[in-house]
């Protein structure tokens, strides 16, 4: 049997019975394809290519980059689920702290 808990407040769902709500969030990078102009379709961009590939060889795989995109899920419970939902990027929290003016 599959065991899931609240990713955010570590309540188990399957002792409870509660409902489990699943939060999927996908990050990436927006492309505008109105920004290609008919000079960016003229350019032959095989040399630029060549280059990057070389780079990526001769360096090998540089672990700072981040992936273009990124997925990440979530199992919550009812209540986190209603906090998630009234407040998804955690603004409220941010608004907690006070910093002085030094």
């Amino acid at each position: 049997m599959v065991h899931f808990t609240c990713d955010l407040c570590g309540k188990d769902l399957n002792a409870s019975g509660d409902s489990r709500y699943v939060v999927k969030i996908d990050v990436f990078a927006d492309f505008d394809p109105n920004q290609i102009t008919e000079d960016d379709l003229d350019d032959d961009h095989m040399e630029q290519i060549s280059e990057i590939l070389q780079h990526d060889e001769s360096c090998g795989r540089d672990e700072t980059i981040e992936p273009a995109r990124q997925g990440f899920r979530f199992d919550l419970c009812l209540c986190c689920r209603a906090k998630f939902v009234k407040d998804p990027l955690a603004r409220e929290g941010i608004k907690l702290f006070d910093f002085s003016n030094n």
